[in-house]
């Protein structure tokens, strides 16, 4: 293998490295985390929800689990579908194109999926609980305003 090749290869693999390590430090660490243990804390210990809140809320929690479960595993396997494509094209290919195509459209449905939740959330409560909890999701995104 000649030494442009050698050159190309590691700065695949480099690129793949990378992305592989940006979607494990946003889908793995703390924002999110930090994000959803705040919205529990405050759903949980600050909104004082009546019985039958505390039970919508609590089936709304397990069914959105579920589907980040679904969501996370086709997030993976379009990592591995990306990282397969740039194995074979060794370049920015139709390919590779299409993996990366992919992985946004997956991510773009978490997003959509994590919205579609909060909403849920919010719609079981009183509109003083709404207020609160509209402004701990404000706080969470945009971090850098607080």
């Amino acid at each position: 293998m000649s030494w442009g090749k050698r050159l190309v290869l590691i700065a695949l693999v480099a690129f793949a490295a990378a992305m592989g390590g940006t979607y494990a430090g946003r889908a793995l660490l703390a924002p999110e985390k930090q994000t959803e243990t705040e919205l529990h804390a405050l759903l949980h210990k600050e909104l004082s929800l009546d019985a039958a809140q505390h039970a919508k809320i609590e089936a709304i929690e397990q069914r959105f689990a579920t589907r980040r479960k679904a969501l996370e595993l086709e997030m993976r396997a379009a990592n591995a579908h990306l990282a397969d494509a740039m194995q074979a094209e060794h370049g920015y290919g139709p390919e590779v194109t299409a993996a990366i195509d992919h992985t946004h459209m997956v991510m773009g449905e978490m997003q959509k999926e994590t919205l579609e939740h909060l909403f849920a959330m919010r719609a079981v409560l009183r509109p003083d609980q709404a207020a609160k909890f509209d402004r701990t999701v404000t706080r969470a995104l945009t971090p850098e305003a607080r």
